[in-house]
């Protein structure tokens, strides 16, 4: 038994039948679905490690509905959603720190709020909600 921690998200990479380096490889699928769980967003996530979305989504198909792969992004996708939400929430009622100059000079901070995100963030969370009630 090791003593380190269990790596989250932790999944078998799907088998490619090429050897392209600038396709899915291994470390490409573990860096995406770490970016996954950060982000929440397929497009996002996978523009990070360069490839596209369809491409994430056809990988997704290859690797089928019950696999590790399919099962890792999953979680890291509602992982990433709600990193999303409590960094809106965080930054809506925490504000931003926004500068202002004066002929080229910093003169300060101005602290911003945005209610408007906080209404989005919670609007998005009551949709979630309503989705998981229904299936």
């Amino acid at each position: 038994m090791s003593d380190s921690a269990p790596v989250p998200f932790d999944f078998e990479p799907v088998p490619s039948a090429s050897t392209r380096r600038d396709g899915w490889t291994p470390e490409r699928q573990r860096a995406f679905i770490a970016a996954l769980a950060r982000i929440g967003t397929v497009s996002a996530a996978a523009r990070a490690v360069g490839m596209s979305r369809k491409s994430a989504y056809a990988l997704l198909g290859r690797a089928g509905p019950e696999s590790s792969f399919a099962h890792a992004w999953g979680d890291a996708q509602a992982a990433g959603r709600a990193n999303v939400f409590a960094t809106a929430v965080d930054r809506a009622i925490d504000g931003v720190e926004i500068p202002y100059f004066y002929r080229g000079v910093q003169c300060g901070v101005r602290r911003v709020y945005s209610d408007r995100l906080l209404l989005a963030a919670l609007r998005a969370a009551d949709r979630a909600r309503e989705a998981g009630r229904r299936r």
